[in-house]
């Protein structure tokens, strides 16, 4: 028996206050929160994530299917984007939702022009995957960047991108 591997997932922008995504955003925020200390937790919540220098994305199964992932690009300055907010439905995970999500995501940076795209994730073993989806992706540690303090609980990475003398 075959089988047929499954759609890409369908990337757009979407509603952070939508019913589904605010739930699974709920669910990341919790998740965040029960993995690292409070000063340490980055994660925007829904009214953040609505912001004019946001763009929040949702991956579906298809145009309007079920909700499998959400991510968005933050621009920090000029330039400079940050990549906020990634989060794959535990149902959807290992099926390359985030890969997709991510690449989405440093292709609108690509697209605006910036120079460098950033992220900030946990450093500890919870975060692990997360680490190795970056790299995997082209991003290498670097120093805190934007309005981020150093501290042990994060890992800064970030990533070149091509076009603007890089």
């Amino acid at each position: 028996m075959t089988t047929t591997p499954a759609a890409p997932p369908v990337i757009a922008p979407d509603d952070p206050r939508s019913p589904d995504v605010r739930a699974l955003l709920t669910r990341h925020l919790e998740l965040m929160h029960a993995q690292s200390d409070p000063e340490d937790v980055h994660a925007l919540d829904v009214a953040a994530l609505t912001a004019p220098h946001i763009t929040f994305v949702s991956a579906r199964e298809g145009e309007a299917g079920a909700l499998l992932g959400v991510g968005a690009l933050a621009e920090i300055e000029p330039g400079h984007g940050e990549i906020k907010s990634m989060h794959t439905a535990e149902a959807a995970r290992r099926r390359g939702v985030a890969g997709a999500l991510l690449a989405h995501l440093v292709g609108l940076a690509v697209d605006r022009g910036y120079a460098r795209v950033s992220l900030e994730t946990g450093s500890d073993e919870h975060f692990a995957a997360a680490r190795a989806l970056y790299a995997r992706a082209g991003f290498v540690e670097c120093p805190p960047f934007g309005a981020y303090a150093p501290s042990a609980a994060s890992t800064f990475m970030t990533r070149d991108l091509p076009g603007r003398g890089h």
